[in-house]
Protein backbone atom coordinates (compact mmCIF):
# COMPACT_ATOMS: atom_id res chain seq x y z
CA UNK A 1 0.00 0.00 0.00
CA UNK A 2 1.56 3.04 -0.61
CA UNK A 3 1.71 6.28 1.92
CA UNK A 4 0.48 8.93 -0.67
CA UNK A 5 -2.31 11.00 0.69
CA UNK A 6 -5.44 9.71 -1.23
CA UNK A 7 -6.27 13.58 -1.85
CA UNK A 8 -3.04 13.80 -4.03
CA UNK A 9 -3.65 10.44 -6.31
CA UNK A 10 -5.08 10.11 -9.76
CA UNK A 11 -7.74 8.56 -10.41
CA UNK A 12 -5.73 5.62 -12.03
CA UNK A 13 -3.37 5.52 -8.44
CA UNK A 14 -6.27 5.43 -6.26
CA UNK A 15 -7.85 2.71 -8.20
CA UNK A 16 -5.01 0.52 -8.27
CA UNK A 17 -4.70 0.88 -4.40
CA UNK A 18 -7.99 0.37 -3.90
CA UNK A 19 -8.35 -3.11 -5.97
CA UNK A 20 -5.30 -4.41 -3.73
CA UNK A 21 -7.26 -3.32 -0.38
CA UNK A 22 -9.90 -5.41 -2.03
CA UNK A 23 -8.08 -8.50 -2.87
CA UNK A 24 -6.63 -8.37 0.82
CA UNK A 25 -9.62 -7.82 2.11
CA UNK A 26 -10.88 -10.44 0.65
CA UNK A 27 -8.23 -12.96 1.19
CA UNK A 28 -9.44 -12.54 4.87
CA UNK A 29 -5.53 -13.61 6.34
CA UNK A 30 -4.92 -9.94 7.39
CA UNK A 31 -5.80 -8.83 11.36
CA UNK A 32 -8.64 -7.30 12.56
CA UNK A 33 -6.96 -4.12 12.95
CA UNK A 34 -5.31 -3.76 10.03
CA UNK A 35 -8.87 -4.84 8.43
CA UNK A 36 -9.90 -2.05 9.63
CA UNK A 37 -7.13 0.54 9.08
CA UNK A 38 -7.44 -1.29 4.97
CA UNK A 39 -11.25 -1.04 5.00
CA UNK A 40 -10.94 2.85 6.12
CA UNK A 41 -7.99 3.37 3.63
CA UNK A 42 -10.51 1.75 0.99
CA UNK A 43 -13.41 3.96 1.86
CA UNK A 44 -11.15 7.19 0.98
CA UNK A 45 -10.04 5.39 -1.60
CA UNK A 46 -13.39 4.53 -3.44
CA UNK A 47 -14.61 7.70 -2.69
CA UNK A 48 -11.99 9.44 -4.35
CA UNK A 49 -12.29 7.38 -7.48
CA UNK A 50 -15.94 8.48 -7.64
CA UNK A 51 -15.23 12.24 -7.18
CA UNK A 52 -13.01 11.92 -9.74
CA UNK A 53 -15.54 10.07 -12.32
CA UNK A 54 -18.37 12.07 -10.78
CA UNK A 55 -16.37 15.24 -12.22
CA UNK A 56 -16.14 13.79 -15.75
CA UNK A 57 -19.19 13.14 -16.30
CA UNK A 58 -19.94 16.59 -15.62
CA UNK A 59 -17.60 18.08 -18.31
CA UNK A 60 -18.95 15.69 -20.55
CA UNK A 61 -22.92 16.69 -19.81
CA UNK A 62 -21.07 20.26 -20.71
CA UNK A 63 -21.57 19.18 -24.33
CA UNK A 64 -24.70 20.84 -25.88
CA UNK A 65 -26.96 18.47 -28.66
CA UNK A 66 -29.97 19.53 -30.73
CA UNK A 67 -33.33 18.04 -30.31
CA UNK A 68 -32.46 15.06 -32.28
CA UNK A 69 -29.24 14.46 -29.62
CA UNK A 70 -26.38 15.55 -32.16
CA UNK A 71 -23.31 17.23 -30.98
CA UNK A 72 -24.07 21.32 -31.66
CA UNK A 73 -20.88 22.31 -29.82
CA UNK A 74 -20.01 23.05 -26.03
CA UNK A 75 -20.60 25.54 -22.60
CA UNK A 76 -17.65 26.65 -21.12
CA UNK A 77 -16.14 24.22 -18.08
CA UNK A 78 -16.46 25.35 -14.60
CA UNK A 79 -12.61 26.39 -13.68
Amino acid sequence: MSDKPVAEMSFEEAMRELEAVVGKLENGDVPLEESIALYGRGADLRKRCAETLQAAEEKVAKITTDAEGRPTGTEPLDP
